[in-house]
């Protein structure tokens, strides 16, 4: 049974025999009939089932065991590519295995076709790499400069409604997009506002805590991307025909317009989008997803380009350990690097200080490098990644540093080289 196997449903879920079992003797593997409980043991042919985790059970009806969640989440991506471009089936192959051989790890085939290897640090990614090159594929590999991965997210609410037609043009829908409160994103990700929660408990959670309105915070329509990630679609119409029958629609558009936003195609993070009003057709036939979901996508666009969008970038929490005398070298690489320190403590009876600092994870490459350098070797830094910050600048002023990342992701992900015009989505009364 896989990760994502279900009790009871059929998905995610292999029969086979096991070849057969075996048990580890150092350097040696030796066949085994039988194997007593509490022992670990080796079990050949599963491999080709289960890509990192999973439960292995002789009992149909089983429950498999729960899959580990990581906290850090993989924020440095670079894409490989083979040398030779013959040896392009061993380099997929590999990825596999790397797959298989690190809990952590992502690889990912971008729509243009690239292999993206994400990982959570510098130092991680180029572990990885090695064992690519040298273990899994066996080939010489070429790899791209890291990249960092954004997400977008809005700083006000929509100045105007944002309405679009659908293809037919029987079809209004009318939004406006809005930022989240400070720590609903937050709580959507451990787990305290859950999709799966019911509606009047999730309700009193976000009424109690973050002051939402009774009655919108009872009419949610959905979590965007993946139906579990911090973007809410909230009904605030009142009294609109057919919209439970377009509902599915909707949501569908939402999905697909958190998951590859307008700006560069990242995730959306922290936007609150309400559905104001809807204008349908009478007759069924043309209100089908077909006329709803691009059009819902469209207007959602819309919104998030009238509402301030601002792009938020990963931020590591570092903590160095290093000697008295160390501190001011830290301080200078930290500064150049858009750092933050916000703790400074000395170790009780040591003379070691604790420095624990916010640094963005665009900055941090080579930071490592430069610390040592420029501490004489005294200081050692750890990365944890610790939350997403907003990225200073309008993305949509064509001098700032957000407009540059957006242009250099969107030159990588093969799509146009310019913003795109909010005409394109909203339509005119």
């Amino acid at each position: 049974m896989g990760p994502n196997y279900v009790p009871g449903k059929k998905e995610d879920m292999t029969e086979k025999a096991i070849q057969r079992t075996v048990l580890m003797m150092g350097r040696y593997v030796e066949s085994i009939e039988n194997v007593p409980c509490g022992n670990i043991c080796g079990l050949v042919g599963v491999d080709q089932f289960l890509v990192k985790t999973g439960t292995i059970s002789t009992f149909k009806d089983a429950h498999n065991m729960k899959v580990m969640k990581f906290s850090v989440s993989p924020v440095v991506r670079v894409a490989v590519e083979p040398k030779n471009p013959a040896d392009l089936p061993k380099l997929v192959e590999g990825l596999k295995r790397l797959a298989k051989s690190d809990p952590m790890v992502q690889c990912i085939i971008e729509e243009s076709g690239e292999h993206i290897v994400a990982g959570a640090g510098e130092l991680h990614l180029e572990i990885c790499l090695k064992d690519l090159e040298e273990d899994h594929a066996q080939i010489p590999l070429k790899t791209s400069d890291p990249v960092v991965s954004y997400r977008e997210t809005v700083s006000e609410e929509s100045d105007i409604m944002c309405l679009s037609k659908s293809p037919n043009k029987h079809n209004r829908l009318f939004m406006k997009a809005c930022p989240l409160a400070d720590g609903v994103a937050e709580a959507i990700e451990d787990g305290k506002v859950n999709p799966r929660d019911d509606f009047k408990i999730r309700a009193r959670y976000l009424i109690d805590n973050f002051e939402w309105d009774a009655t919108d915070a009872r009419k949610i329509w959905s979590f965007g991307p993946e139906g579990t990630g911090p973007n809410l679609l909230v009904d605030v119409t009142k009294g609109v025909q057919y919209l439970n029958e377009i509902k599915d629609s909707v949501v569908a558009g939402f999905q697909w317009a958190t998951k590859e936003s307008v700006l560069c195609e990242e995730n959306m993070r922290a936007v609150r989008f309400n559905i104001h009003d809807v204008t349908l057709h009478a007759d069924a036939i043309h209100r089908g997803g077909g006329q709803i979901i691009p059009t819902a996508r469209r207007c959602l666009y819309a919104c998030l380009l009238t509402a301030q969008p601002r792009l938020l970038e990963p931020v590591y929490l570092v903590e160095i350990q290093c000697p008295e005398s160390a501190v001011g070298g830290i301080y200078g690489v930290l500064n150049r690097r858009r750092g933050v320190v916000f703790e400074e403590a000395q170790v009780p009876g040591t003379p070691m200080f604790t420095v624990k600092a916010h640094l963005p994870v665009n900055e941090s490459f080579g930071f490592t490098a430069d610390l040592r350098s420029n501490t004489g070797g005294q200081a050692f830094p750890q990365c944890v990644f610790d939350h997403w910050q907003q990225f200073p600048g309008d993305p949509l002023d064509g001098k700032s540093r957000p407009w540059q990342v957006i242009m250099d992701t969107r030159k990588r992900k093969g799509l146009k080289d310019s913003l795109p015009d909010l005409d394109q989505y909203f339509d005119k009364l």
